[in-house]
């Protein structure tokens, strides 16, 4: 889910020299398993909550609603406040965490900020795994926020800044591919435990989280930090020796002078999150917030959320919904890949506009089928649409997993300067977390209320999204970030009337010091 990073072009536009280097693979790698964490956490949480042995320990009301059909509507049935808190607390935890996390990434550093993550997640899979009540279980989700918080800070950053500028995009989707793995991951870990005899299979689900946070750890303590940030923080002979081996080269010494006076220009600013809002700022700052909003509003975590619940709701059986979830989880790991080989060819527009069109019509048809074959006290889906229903859903997720999902990472990430990366970082992790909490908090009541007409809302998002994609945002593919503003923003027909130049007063109004010098 990620930050940003310096290409490895000049600003001329001519190329470094620079190689792929095992050690960038390997770094990239080991720092993406914080994205593995998050989507086990994402996908884990929607199985044990349709888990008998889950629910009758902790939510006995749900529970009796699920076994009497009489009772209340297909809809609403799982409609209950507290079981949608344990899901959205840990996007509301990490929402609070993002901003420790901005001052850590930027002061201690991406790889030490990994580590804090790493720590947190592990503290969070132990509460979880032992809870004996609510609030042991809410306690863990928290400290799962908290590392989600520092994980989605940190991680997308160090692979912006440790990858060359030709692999950039695909590199940084390193990250969202690992996502949907998790997801998978927790998706089949769901299937064979909703299988143990004693109810006691909602413990092995939480608790294998630790795999990941151990990697996530693991993977902290042995990868170098990024030459940006060893640079940033005054350490230039240990940033240029990194900057070496990553690069598989002695010839740096242009790239190197390049990040030095990009942490001379960013150490100017005394307020980075006020610098954010001069002018010049606006359009990066629009953009991130708007594609963090728009991410949630295509529906994807409320699906992903509770894929196992809605299978249910709509006539699936307990084993036949988890399964469907694994097909879905297995679709979104594949179209990933799909994104890692194309965004970097075909460009981050095409992907978004294509994947609207597709979400939406996938969406609008799932809307009317449920709507015709789906009543409140029926759920005479029959074999053939329940099939279709998750064609239609694999076909939904498909899109995403090649578009928003990455791209809504990506896209902030290549456009934000270094003097307010750490800060629009922050801004674009917590404004996803926030509205991932609201989709998340409000999601099982949405489907009560709004029955299957839930998917015309979402579809309605996809529309209004589209159209901002094709006005608004422009295309990033293969431009190196320190030309951003001349190659991008300054040929936009809108953007470029907010890139003149400010004056001085303007400047030290926004903690910019234009008279600073190393």
């Amino acid at each position: 889910m990620a930050g940003g990073g310096f290409a490895t072009s000049s600003a001329g536009g001519t190329q470094f020299e620079a190689k792929i280097t095992p050690i960038v693979i390997i770094s990239c790698i080991m720092a993406a398993t914080g994205g593995l964490m998050f989507g086990y956490d994402v996908g884990v949480s929607g199985g044990v909550t349709s888990m008998d042995g889950f629910l009758k320990k902790f939510f006995p009301v749900v529970y009796e609603r699920t076994k009497d059909p009489g009772l209340n509507s297909n809809y609403c049935k799982y409609d209950n406040e507290g079981l949608q808190l344990f899901t959205s607390s840990l996007y509301l935890a990490g929402l609070t965490a993002t901003f420790f996390a901005s001052y850590t990434t930027r002061r201690l550093g991406r790889r030490l900020t990994m580590l804090i993550a790493g720590v947190f997640f592990i503290i969070g899979v132990v509460f979880n795994t032992a809870a004996q009540n609510l609030a042991m279980l809410i306690i863990g989700r928290i400290m799962l926020g908290c590392g989600v918080g520092f994980a989605n800070q940190a991680v997308p950053l160090f692979l912006s800044e440790i990858a060359p500028t030709r692999i950039r995009g695909g590199l940084n989707i390193l990250f969202q591919l690992n996502v949907t793995i998790g997801i998978l991951f927790a998706n089949l870990v769901n299937y064979g435990t909703a299988k143990i005899k004693g109810g006691w299979g909602w413990r092995v689900s939480l608790g294998l989280a630790g795999i990941p946070a151990g990697l996530l750890t693991i993977g902290a303590l042995m990868v170098v930090d990024t030459p940006n940030s060893l640079i940033e923080r005054g350490r230039l002979d240990e940033g240029k020796a990194v900057l070496k081996r990553i690069r598989g080269t002695d010839n740096i010494e242009p790239e190197f002078l390049e990040l030095v006076e990009a942490s001379r220009i960013a150490k100017q600013v005394k307020h980075p999150f006020r610098n954010l809002l001069m002018r010049r700022n606006r359009p990066q700052l629009v953009i991130s917030v708007a594609l963090q909003i728009f991410q949630q509003f295509t529906g994807i975590n409320a699906i992903m959320f509770y894929a196992p619940v809605l299978f249910a709701t709509v006539g699936f059986g307990s084993d036949a919904s988890l399964y469907s979830a694994v097909i879905t989880g297995a679709v979104n790991v594949v179209s990933t890949i799909v994104s890692i080989y194309s965004v970097d060819k075909v460009g981050r527009r095409l992907l978004l506009l294509e994947a609207g069109v597709q979400m939406f019509f996938s969406q609008l048809v799932v809307a009317i089928i449920l709507g015709l074959k789906v009543t409140d006290h029926s759920d005479n889906l029959g074999h053939g649409y329940a099939i279709f229903v998750v064609i239609l859903v694999c076909t939904f997720v498909s899109a995403f997993a090649w578009s928003w999902g990455p791209l809504g990472w990506l896209i902030p990430s290549e456009i934000f300067p270094l003097e307010t990366r750490s800060a629009g970082q922050s801004v674009t992790v917590c404004v996803n977390l926030l509205f991932t909490f609201v989709i998340a908090q409000a999601f099982l009541s949405m489907l009560c209320q709004f029955k299957y007409g839930i998917f015309l809302f979402f579809s309605g998002w996809v529309l209004i999204m589209s159209i901002f994609v094709l006005f608004l945002v422009p295309e990033t593919k293969n431009v190196p970030i320190e030309e951003m503003t001349d190659k991008v923003w300054k040929q936009h027909w809108l953007w470029k009337r907010f890139m003149g130049e400010e004056t001085d007063d303007e400047a030290k109004k926004n903690g910019f010091d234009p008279n600073y010098q190393l």
